[in-house]
């Protein structure tokens, strides 16, 4: 405890900004390797074709590219080629056959000019002609006999025979159809041609050649229809996926080749260790160090608050992080979600009641979003998101609940709050899981949501000590149980100096209400004033609110001494609070209230018996006030006896003797060591006419 306060006394030395920034650097490295092992997938040392040992489930959603490529490939070899009908084919084939008889017809026109034209010379001109053709088309290749038999022919007859291949020809290659229909329309065109011909039957076997030549499949492959096709079928095969959670193995079973793949793709196996996950996490500690830095940056507190907010708030964020390591660790070996044990408003509400309200706030987020990736059961993509919902809402209606006072009633409400909202959100979470959960699942997560509430409260009341201890803290529960009248100290003042309790008391009630109106802390106020005159419990008799039947011991004894006694009661107060192990700010009310005012009335009376009496030697020594609480408790306490003693005080007097006052204490310079504004001396001065307006009010003379 030594160690912790030496600590703190070398802290009021280092800049806050240096303070900032090396506590958040350090924090963040802290955080950084706590979360590391939360954000790293369960690994296995197995292999292919081995006995797996146990269970194993998906971590995480991703695709099997290799199985996806593969039924894809499959899904377009199984698409057909799409066919499309096309008339050219007919115009062509019957191109092709006039082709034939219009180059028989040229040479039968040379051979009459030429009437000694031989055989072979008239074959040998004709395959000329046919060439080009019969290259390109090997089924419209005649043999030499026939070609001889076209040229010896009658033009009448081959141009009957052509007409009649032509029309054949056209009305079978009208209709559509493939290459396996191909025989049996050139049989139809055989068939045709022999009930039609009246040609000779040499003739005819030409006619049949080459109506058999000329029928071909009049669908031809559409390519683009095709290909189209196939990509759409290619494009509908959904991508095989390995789902979160999903079993990959079961305990017992055999690790074949595709579940090894899945293994490997899953990122379970000891040999893929990631640095993606700890990059992740990197990136997380940096924003929530960054937006912890600039909260506290921007706060508008002393520095001296600062530095103890900000060392508090990473005490309190770590001890529940270190809680969540320990949940972490044995969530695994149950079935349920013992997560929603975590106490969830244990840090906004110690925070709240420590600093503020604002960091309450902050620390509700940092603490939610940790203990989702903390928590979370291995399954989770990126984080247990019901786990840090479930966190964050308890933190927040923790915060709006709970009253600054720090009564621990107000904690027990708190903590009854929370435990509602934690059971709606159980309530929440469990109809939208759609799962069936059996009679003892429900009762825990029942039990949990409100264990879990209590939890938060009864922590916060003992964890609230500790830290008040530690850090010399005086929070607004600690003020609260000071102000108890059964106090021994405040016994004391009200045994020994009842006056002066008396006095307290009605100074408490002027500063509090003084304090509250300026924004500053009103129930500091009111405790330190109980507290400002317990030095007069050394000589009560010397002071005027505790001298009865008109008895006045500084009538007897020089004003030197008399000075000595009254000076005093601020620093034997401030001794005897210190002696207690009251807390500091206290001790600095009871030794600053009245800063280095001059004893006026003993000053005077020095005067008169020694004109060389100096001033500062009539002069309480200080420090000033150094806060607006202690400047306030100052006006009160001038105010409050010097208009008990006024004469039917009425609202006029009470006002000018309150401006006279207050106009002595700034023309004395008693409030240049506290940021109390003249704006705010006009409202201290405004609040407390009207509270001693209150008091000293008209009654009503009642007969007798």
């Amino acid at each position: 405890m030594e160690y912790v306060k030496q600590l703190l006394l070398q802290l009021k030395k280092v800049k806050f900004s240096f303070l900032l920034l090396l506590v958040v650097s350090l924090s963040s490295f802290l955080l950084f390797f706590l979360m590391y092992g939360n954000g790293q997938n369960e690994t296995y040392e197995i292999s292919a074709y081995e006995i797996s040992p146990k269970t194993i489930r998906s971590p995480k959603t991703i695709e099997d590219t290799e199985k996806t490529e593969l039924e894809r490939v499959r899904a377009e070899q199984a698409v057909s080629s799409s066919y499309r009908f096309s008339e050219d084919i007919m115009k062509n084939r019957q191109a092709l056959v006039s082709s034939i008889f219009t180059a028989v017809s040229d040479v039968k026109v040379e051979v009459k000019k030429e009437p000694a034209m031989t055989s072979s010379m008239k074959l040998k001109q004709l395959r000329e002609k046919l060439d080009g053709m019969e290259n390109e088309e090997s089924l419209m290749r005649l043999s030499d006999e026939q070609l001889e038999l076209l040229v010896s022919s009658e033009q009448s007859d081959l141009d009957t025979l052509h007409k009649q291949l032509l029309q054949i020809i056209g009305e079978e290659l009208s209709k559509p159809y493939k290459q396996e229909a191909v025989p049996t329309h050139r049989y139809e065109v055989e068939r045709q041609l022999r009930q039609t011909a009246t040609l000779s039957s040499e003739l005819l076997d030409v006619a049949l050649a080459l109506g058999r030549a000329a029928i071909v499949e009049t669908e031809v492959i559409d390519e683009e229809l095709t290909e189209k096709n196939k990509t759409d079928a290619r494009e509908s095969v959904e991508p095989i996926r390995i789902l979160q959670g999903q079993v990959i193995v079961r305990e017992g079973q055999l690790i074949d080749r595709d579940i090894y793949q899945q293994l490997k793709l899953s990122g379970v196996l000891t040999n893929q260790s990631s640095i993606k996950p700890s990059i992740g996490i990197g990136l997380f500690v940096l924003f929530i160090s960054a937006l912890i830095g600039i909260h506290f940056s921007k706060a508008k507190n002393e520095a001296r608050f600062k530095k103890k907010a900000l060392l508090m708030f990473y005490v309190v964020l770590f001890a529940v992080i270190l809680l969540m390591k320990m949940i972490s660790y044995i969530d695994r070996e149950f079935d349920v979600q013992i997560a929603f044990l975590f106490p969830t408003a244990l840090a906004p509400m110690l925070i709240k009641l420590l600093i503020n309200e604002r960091t309450a706030v902050l620390s509700a987020i940092p603490t939610a979003a940790t203990a989702g990736i903390m928590l979370q059961e291995g399954l989770a993509a990126i984080m247990q998101m019901e786990v840090a919902l479930y966190i964050l809402f308890g933190g927040i209606v923790s915060i709006y609940v709970i009253s600054e006072t720090g009564r621990r009633s107000t904690i027990l409400q708190a903590s009854l709050a929370v435990s509602a909202s934690n059971l709606l959100f159980i309530v929440f979470y469990l109809l939208m899981t759609q799962t069936s959960y059996t009679l003892p699942e429900l009762t825990f997560y029942a039990v949990a949501a409100v264990t879990s509430g209590i939890l938060s409260g009864a922590l916060t009341i003992g964890l609230l000590p500790f830290f008040e201890m530690v850090f010399q803290l005086l929070s607004n529960m600690r003020l609260v149980e000071l102000s108890n009248p059964n106090h021994p100290l405040l016994k004391k003042i009200l045994v020994e100096t009842p006056g002066t309790y008396h006095h307290s008391i009605m100074v408490a009630n002027l500063a509090d209400a003084a304090c509250e109106s300026i924004g500053a802390n009103g129930l500091l106020a009111r405790v330190g004033s109980y507290y400002h005159d317990i030095g007069k419990t050394i000589h009560p008799g010397f002071f005027i609110e505790n001298q009865h039947a008109g008895q006045n011991l500084h009538d007897s004894l020089p004003p030197e001494k008399s000075r000595d006694m009254i000076i005093a009661h601020a620093e034997d107060g401030a001794k005897i609070l210190e002696k207690h192990h009251m807390p500091a700010e206290l001790v600095a009310i009871a030794r600053q209230h009245h800063g280095t005012s001059l004893l006026k009335f003993f000053y005077v009376k020095a005067k008169e018996m020694n004109p060389d009496v100096k001033e500062e030697d009539f002069r309480y020594d200080g420090p000033k006030p150094q806060t607006k609480e202690i400047a306030v408790i100052m006006i009160a306490d001038s105010v409050e006896a010097a208009v008990r003693s006024m004469k039917d005080p009425t609202p006029e007097k009470i006002a000018s003797l309150v401006e006279a006052i207050v106009r002595s204490k700034v023309e004395d310079d008693q409030f240049d060591e506290c940021d109390l504004s003249m704006r705010e001396i006009k409202q201290v001065k405004q609040v407390i006419c009207e509270t001693m307006n209150g008091i000293f009010h008209n009654r009503i003379e009642y007969p007798d």
